[in-house]
């Protein structure tokens, strides 16, 4: 039997005998290349077909009953059955990735409205209590089981990060005081191996977040926002919130 990874064609056209293609088969489930190429040799089958049908070239009878070979139904069906469970297996990885981006977007509308705090009509505070006792954002830093806080000497903003165990990384929940506008800012994890992952962005209003001496009630609140990283939790060194214009304003050890 010729080298297991020339055998694709082989297999793919149906010109081998039972023990042949059983060893191939059996090789085949534990090699990814392989299987690639199976995925693009399942379409050759009605392409055979189809040339199998044309008059044969003067003098090339060979050509005509070459391009007769036709997979057999047990191999066809096989190919069939092989590229509808890998689509399957895309289909589920692509839900699944679909799902957690569509957990982070949800969480926009509930940062806004936790960014918005206060600034409803009146301004009243009794407002700003109902939106942020409602609000998912919050609730979610507050329940979370891991906090860590720090304070830049400079700036003075002051970061506190809550942090989530999930299956395809990590929760995170921020939560700043101190932070002047007009601003956009990101919070970016890096990671152990130096690697940098912007976790989420956001704009500071003139008003500011979390601000002693504020003036309004929006203005003295903290601003959550919430996100995730790839990262796992151990994988992590230090997070970093800096503005667009590249000036970190705080940084937080993991």
């Amino acid at each position: 039997m010729p080298n297991e990874h020339e055998t694709v064609g082989a297999y793919a056209l149906g010109i081998l005998d039972d023990a042949e293609a059983t060893a191939f088969e059996a090789h085949l489930a534990t090699c990814e290349w392989c299987a690639q190429q199976l995925d693009e040799l399942a379409g050759m089958e009605p392409m055979l077909a189809a040339l199998a049908d044309l008059p044969d070239a003067a003098g090339s009878p060979a050509i005509g009953e070459s391009l007769s070979a036709k997979p057999s139904p047990r191999v066809v069906e096989k190919l069939v059955d092989e590229v509808a469970e890998r689509r399957a297996r895309k289909r589920r990885r692509n839900f699944y990735m679909v799902a957690a981006a569509g957990a982070l977007i949800v969480s926009g509308p509930f940062v806004a409205v936790a960014a918005s705090g206060g600034d409803g009509g009146s301004g009243g505070g009794g407002n700003t209590g109902r939106t942020l006792a409602a609000n998912p954002v919050k609730d979610a830093f507050d329940k979370s089981s891991e906090k860590i806080t720090a304070t830049d000497p400079g700036t003075g903003v002051t970061a506190t990060v809550a942090l989530e165990d999930k299956l395809w990384g990590t929760e995170i929940v921020t939560e700043l005081k101190n932070v002047k506008g007009e601003q956009k800012c990101s919070l970016i994890a890096v990671g152990k191996n130096g690697e940098r992952e912007t976790v989420n962005s956001w704009a500071v209003t003139g008003e500011g977040y979390g601000l002693p001496d504020a003036t309004t009630d929006k203005g003295k609140q903290p601003l959550y926002v919430q996100g995730g990283a790839a990262f796992e939790r151990n994988q992590i060194d230090h997070f970093v919130i800096a503005t667009f214009d590249g000036k970190t304003l705080v940084e937080v050890d993991a």
